[in-house]
């Protein structure tokens, strides 16, 4: 038997800060789509994904919490394990960067780099963010803080290890230009070679002394390996690479076939790693592949602002294979993707219990119901049947088509589209009437037979997006031609067996409700996680007079008032405030006013706050109001529309 092709598939490490959110989910989920996919094929899939465990933030976090470094990363690690299980991921090993074996080959590396010379002892001097742990020059910082995050740095200086970048920049950037594929999309190709590459390289620090927690340099202990050399070689010690002599499966499997990684670390994967891998002498992955962001609604999903949902709670809510669908559908190529509670819904009812479920449910209840569900062999046909089997045999060419480019949103979608011509089969051929006339009964076991075939190449392409409904599709047509291969023709189906019962795939989500209590549990965990807050000794910070005339204080009248149905604390006003045109603030008084209380009144507001979504709503502004042992009071005034407060 001949070798099957090889594929080997990476995740980025996740790094052990905390537990992940579901925007951070949505990468590990991607991949093992095309893993499964490349393994439906015939391939001989390697999917590799694990943690990035070292690094001064994980040395504070510990710190924190009270704990060694190890246990804060060994609970953390779990966690993402935990997930990306969860999710139903089908890795084939989960690397861990404490894992003994990564950190005595990454010594190793260190020190071959270091006595070729192309790691060499200097000093840094720059701004550190210790968020990103990056050192930055001056004239890197945007507004005076970290290009990457945004945040504040600080000066730092230290003796480092350096690796020269500066040797080989022709070298990469000859090889990025040759090779076309290998920064995917292409505008995160041209980003590399215009904004970093062909500017000049600095040679990258890849040592620090001011922390502890990482994998020493052996020849110089009081320095650790930065995360550039640590977490990037995963990729390769993962699957056995050792300077001293590579293992058989490194030697299966390396080059890479892709790594998926997200937009904000291509730079590191695309310059620092194919750098480091031409000094050691190894061939680069082929591809890179960039994927967007996944935000909630528009925003970056930050627990700090409140938007953050996670795999667990999204999953106990909606089943493995619904978040899995809506992860994988509703990300663009190459812009950033989007989730909240009300579209995700919206899709769980319109594509996996309208068009999905309905489609299975219908068919083999019918079947059941005109055949005692024993499916008939194809004898009568007609050009609509000619018409279903060549979008079917289409569509399997339209997914092996996005999978070449990673164009898994458009993939799934052709399988969706599948779906909706068999629905409209349905309508065209109308079993139902067919069932009435005894002399059609050969057209109605053709056509039922017709639907079933399709709907088993729906259960095969659907499998690396929604492997449970999958094989409760397989199930349900008691089928076993499940290989990929079957697709090359229409009508793989047997005759003579006998189908099962028709289940509902996807109940459909009565949606205010769902909506309802999910703002219930968000505001009774809320709650919680303020009353278990220390109590602190409330202090009164300082500020200049020029700081508070930032604040636009105004008078406005409330115009409307109503209550917001996903909240019994919020509630949403319009208000005149001289400008002209209407303002719309949400505000949390819902417990001390009703709506009709406050309309007609003039209360103070804030102007120039930075417009916020809250429970699906815009507020462009603040209502002042007072507390004092529990209760709030609004800011009443009698002044004129639109007066300016001093």
């Amino acid at each position: 038997m001949a070798d099957r092709e090889k594929f080997y598939i990476t995740t980025a490490i996740a790094y052990t800060s905390r537990k992940p959110h579901i925007g951070n989910s949505y990468e590990i989920v991607l991949t093992d789509a095309i893993a499964r996919y490349k393994r439906l094929q015939g391939k001989d899939v390697f999917f590799l994904t694990g943690t990035d465990e070292h690094g001064q933030k994980i040395e504070e976090y510990a710190k924190a919490a009270g704990v060694t470094p190890k246990q804060y990363v060994d609970k953390v690690a779990g966690e993402i394990r935990e997930i990306c299980d969860l999710l139903n991921t089908s890795y084939d090993k989960f690397i861990r960067t404490t894992d003994d074996y990564h950190e005595r080959v990454i010594q190793k590396i260190f020190r071959k780099l270091y006595e070729q010379d192309d790691i060499y002892k200097g000093e840094y001097e720059g701004m550190y963010c210790t968020p990103c742990e990056s050192f930055w020059t001056e004239s890197q910082l945007v507004d005076g803080k970290c290009p990457d995050c945004g945040r504040e740095v600080k000066p730092a200086k230290e003796e480092a290890y350096f690796l020269r970048l500066s040797k080989y920049q022709k070298q990469l950037e000859d090889y990025i230009e040759q090779n076309e594929n290998f920064i995917y999309p292409e505008p995160r190709k041209k980003e590399m070679l215009n904004n970093f590459i062909k500017p000049g390289l600095q040679d990258l620090c890849v040592s620090r002394t001011s922390f502890k927690w990482g994998i020493p340099v052996d020849f110089d202990p009081d320095h650790v390996v930065y995360v550039w050399i640590d977490a990037l070689s995963n990729y390769i010690t993962g699957i056995g690479y050792d300077p001293d002599g590579p293992s058989d499966m490194y030697k299966k499997y390396w080059p890479a076939d892709v790594h998926i990684i997200g937009k904000d670390i291509v730079r590191f994967h695309t310059i620092y790693w194919p750098i480091m891998l031409m000094a050691l002498g190894e061939p680069l992955p082929k591809q890179v592949f960039g994927h967007p962001w996944l935000l909630f609604g528009e925003d970056k999903m930050s627990k700090s602002r409140g938007n953050v949902i996670y795999a667990d709670d999204l999953v106990n809510l909606l089943g493995v294979d619904a978040v899995r669908y809506y992860l994988l559908s509703e990300m663009p190529y190459a812009s950033d993707g989007s989730i909240t509670y009300e579209t995700i819904i919206e899709r769980f009812n319109s594509d996996l219990a309208n068009t999905f479920g309905n489609l299975v449910n219908r068919t083999i209840a019918m079947q059941n119901k005109y055949f005692d569900g024993v499916v008939q062999k194809p004898c009568e046909s007609e050009a609509v049947d000619g018409e279903l089997s060549q979008f079917a045999l289409d569509t399997v060419k339209k997914v092996e088509e996005c999978f070449t480019t990673y164009r898994v949103a458009d993939a799934i979608e052709a399988v969706l589209n599948l779906a909706k011509r068999s629905n409209k089969y349905i309508d065209e051929t109308m079993p139902w009437a067919l069932a009435k006339d005894e002399s059609k009964k050969a057209r109605l076991g053709t056509v039922l037979y017709n639907l079933l075939e399709s709907i088993r190449f729906i259960a095969v392409l659907l499998s690396p997006f929604m492997p449970e409904t999958s094989e409760k599709i397989f199930s349900q047509m008691n089928c076993d031609i499940k290989d990929y291969e079957s697709l090359g023709t229409f009508g793989a189906t047997k005759g003579g067996v006998k189908v099962g019962n028709a289940e509902a795939l996807f109940q459909r989500i009565d949606t205010e409700k769902m909506l309802a209590d999910i703002a219930a549990k968000q505001e009774a965990a809320a709650k919680a996680e303020e009353k278990a807050k220390p109590e602190k000794e409330e202090k009164i910070e300082e500020i200049t007079i020029d700081e508070f005339f930032k604040s636009d204080l105004r008078v406005a009248e409330i115009l409307e008032c109503e209550k917001i149905k996903k909240s019994n604390k919020l509630l949403k006003l319009q208000l005149n405030d001289g400008s002209g045109k209407t303002r719309q603030i949400v505000s949390g008084i819902a417990k001390w006013y009703k709506p009709e209380d406050l309309v007609g009144k003039k209360a103070i507001i804030v102007t120039n706050l930075k417009p916020v979504k809250l429970c699906g709503e815009i507020s462009e502004g603040m209502l002042l109001s007072g507390e004092k042992d529990g209760v709030v009071a609004v800011t009443f005034v009698d002044l004129p529309v639109g007066a300016k407060i001093c």
